[in-house]
């Protein structure tokens, strides 16, 4: 199935924010119980707003621009793999953080990326309020995209504070989930050498 054209990935996801979300966190802190007015909570809303926008600012980025002019024709025919990519989202659910680590492998049709530019993807859909799943489909689509290769793979493991610090409180559990497109699903020896790419290192520690 033909993937949405490569601007579609800059997306508007309804109504824009409110001018300022510090009334809202200074509301928040009060039904939580607490005096917002006092020396250690007075500049939170402020800074809760900060970082909440710092954390979602994928929603104001796109692939396009991300990527910019760095596709140059190449003529290599192997597996390009950047592995072990730093990876920080939010959870949908409950707002607490995730992260671990990304492996990314594409199989290149006449053309390269820059290196430094994969992980800048991975950025655009992990600063958004998210859930792992989507997140690996949609790295795996962008560059599929993008590159227009043979095929990619994407594998992320993560650590969910909503699974950690609360609920079940499962402080070793690691999710793993992965994505592949064309080649790397359709041919087993592929698939096979990407996924020894990724194993291949000391994994999420």
């Amino acid at each position: 199935m033909k993937s949405a054209s490569l601007h579609s990935f800059h997306e508007d996801h309804g109504e824009p924010l409110p001018v300022s979300l510090e009334p809202l966190v200074h509301d928040i802190l009060q039904r939580l119980g607490e005096d917002p007015t006092r020396e250690g909570l007075r500049q939170t809303p402020a800074r809760v707003e900060a970082s909440l926008r710092w954390l979602t600012r994928g929603y104001h980025m796109s692939v396009a621009d991300v990527i910019g002019d760095a596709l140059y024709a190449e003529r290599h025919e192997n597996l390009v793999c950047v592995r072990d990519i730093e990876v920080y989202s939010l959870c949908e659910h409950h707002l607490l953080p995730f992260f671990g680590r990304a492996h990314v492998a594409y199989l290149p049709n006449g053309r390269l990326v820059g290196l430094s530019k994969i992980p800048r993807v991975i950025e655009v859909f992990a600063r958004r309020l998210q859930v792992q799943e989507r997140l690996t489909d949609q790295v795996a689509d962008a560059l599929m995209e993008v590159l227009d290769p043979r095929g990619v793979g994407v594998v992320i493991e993560a650590y969910h504070l909503c699974m950690m610090m609360r609920g079940v409180e499962k402080q070793n559990s690691k999710t793993v989930t992965s994505a592949l497109r064309g080649a790397l699903l359709q041919d087993a020896k592929t698939r096979d050498e990407f996924l020894r790419l990724v194993h291949g290192g000391r994994g999420l520690e």
